[in-house]
């Protein structure tokens, strides 16, 4: 390739990335989006445009809508009827009363951690926990400006890329790749997860503390316009439920007592862990090297079986526990399964649009680029991973299409480093959980919209405990797995 032809496929690259990143931030659709910026970038490079839309981006959101599909499914359903037989508030409410307007904070984040790493997703989580938050912030006269950032730290940290066993959808996606299990590397999750806990709630504690000697307060009610399409169309690309359809169904008047609520959720947790632990291991699973099972392992799948299981059940068991509660419960069923196809085609779309820039020419410079980078697999991966969540807005989707492109080629200097699989898997879905969370994010756009917030008031508090705690986090963990492995 000569130097003219590199620099013509690099710049339509960067073009592509650039009108995706600038519409998509405009509110318009990733999934009409996606395709056309790929057709781009391939029409720049002079590589077939057709072919690279129908094999190549096709070929490869098929295989992510294939593998991840019934965890969005089943991730969306279970959220839905956690919020609709009222168990997430009631969840919500046990934490005000057992913790008061005096722990404002820390109560709205170890509500936040509960439900979330319960496996309910995080929109849903948010348009709970806000109300929530309100009450107990007005209460305590804490500025409402620290709302989205509590709450996005019980929400959207250590629960989403850190706690071991966590059924976040970023948790699943390495599994396939590395064939790991959602509990990669626990210590070292553990160890993060502590470290994101303990920055960020002294963060909003100093926020605090300095607000109460200013004089400043609540505050007076300041909601923000909302359009609701704009948001919608941010938000499924950064998670795993379409805000629309929270609205649909019908809410529960009166919750369930808090030991009801909570056993979906330890049900969640627990089965996940018998599955990956202590049941799935011990299958025998040979009959996957069979062709029509596409040649596979037990170990390329059983992550994501366990987490389907799980959810699965924990679904009947809630469906069970709070019948009475559900009186239409056909329409939040319906409501929960329908709010997971739009997030999970964006996605794919995004993961269409990456693997058409990794089939370029051009690519290949960028690849060599990335795998230079000095320090080790680890700190290379935990680059590239950034970088794409970054750029893409999206945690999923910008892991997705690191692994995609380069999971393979990390597997393999990984065997070269002695590096076990379970700390490539822990680094990227950190990784992931970082640089995600820039403006453009559709979990923050929405954390503020239900906060009754700006980027203005609050997106300064969401940086520190979202970001900045978390690659604090992710530092920790590279320094400890270089220094002593996967523990």
């Amino acid at each position: 390739m000569t130097a003219m032809t590199l620099g013509i496929g690099l710049a339509g690259m960067l073009l592509s990335l650039v009108a995706l990143i600038w519409f998509a931030y405009r509110g318009w659709s990733v999934l009409l989006l996606a395709p056309l910026a790929a057709m781009l970038a391939a029409l720049v490079s002079g590589e077939p445009v057709l072919a690279h839309w129908t094999l190549t981006f096709m070929g490869s959101a098929a295989r992510f809508v294939s593998q991840f599909f019934p965890l969005f499914l089943l991730g969306a359903l279970f959220g839905k009827l956690m919020e609709d037989s009222g168990s997430v508030d009631a969840i919500a409410q046990y934490m005000m009363r057992k913790l008061g307007a005096r722990r404002a904070v820390l109560a709205v984040v170890i509500g936040g951690a509960i439900v979330t790493y319960g496996g309910v997703s995080l929109f849903v989580a948010f348009f709970v926990l806000a109300p929530m938050a309100e009450a107990l912030f007005r209460s305590a006269n804490v500025p409402r400006r620290l709302m989205p950032a509590a709450i996005a730290l019980g929400t959207s940290t250590f629960t989403m890329s850190a706690l071991p066993g966590t059924p976040a959808i970023q948790n699943a996606i390495p599994m396939p790749f590395f064939g790991t299990t959602p509990f990669a590397a626990p210590g070292l999750g553990v160890i993060a997860s502590a470290v994101m806990i303990a920055f960020g709630l002294w963060w909003l504690a100093r926020e605090e503390s300095a607000a109460r000697r200013a004089g400043e307060g609540f505050g007076a009610e300041t909601p923000t316009a909302n359009d609701a399409e704009l948001v919608r169309e941010r938000a499924t690309v950064s998670q795993s439920f379409d805000p629309a359809e929270i609205e649909h169904g019908s809410v529960s008047a009166s919750g369930p007592p808090f030991g009801v609520a909570i056993v979906p959720l330890v049900v969640v947790v627990g089965l996940n862990f018998a599955m990956n632990v202590l049941i799935l291991p011990r299958i025998d699973a040979s009959y996957l090297s069979e062709p029509r099972w596409g040649s596979t392992t037990l170990g390329a799948v059983s992550g994501v079986w366990g987490v389907l299981v799980a959810l699965a059940v924990a679904i009947v068991v809630l469906a069970m526990l709070n019948r009475a509660r559900l009186p239409l419960l056909r329409a939040s069923v319906d409501a929960g399964a329908n709010a997971s196809v739009l997030p999970v085609l964006s996605v794919g779309s995004l993961v269409g649009y990456g693997a058409v820039i990794a089939a370029l020419p051009a690519f290949e410079a960028v690849r060599e680029w990335v795998l230079g980078i000095g320090g080790g697999p680890l700190v290379s991966l935990a680059v590239a991973t950034n970088l794409l969540a970054a750029l893409t807005g999206s945690a999923s989707g910008g892991l997705t299409i690191a692994l995609d492109a380069l999971g393979h080629t990390y597997l393999e200097l990984a065997a070269a480093h002695h590096i076990d699989p379970a700390l490539l898997h822990r680094v990227a879905v950190m990784s992931s959980g970082t640089l995600d969370s820039l403006p453009h994010n559709g979990a923050v756009v929405t954390l503020l919209a239900v906060c009754g917030t700006t980027h203005k008031q609050s997106y300064r508090d969401i940086v520190v405990v979202a970001v900045v705690g978390a690659l604090i986090a992710l530092a920790v963990v590279i320094v400890l797995g270089s220094l002593f492995g996967s523990f």
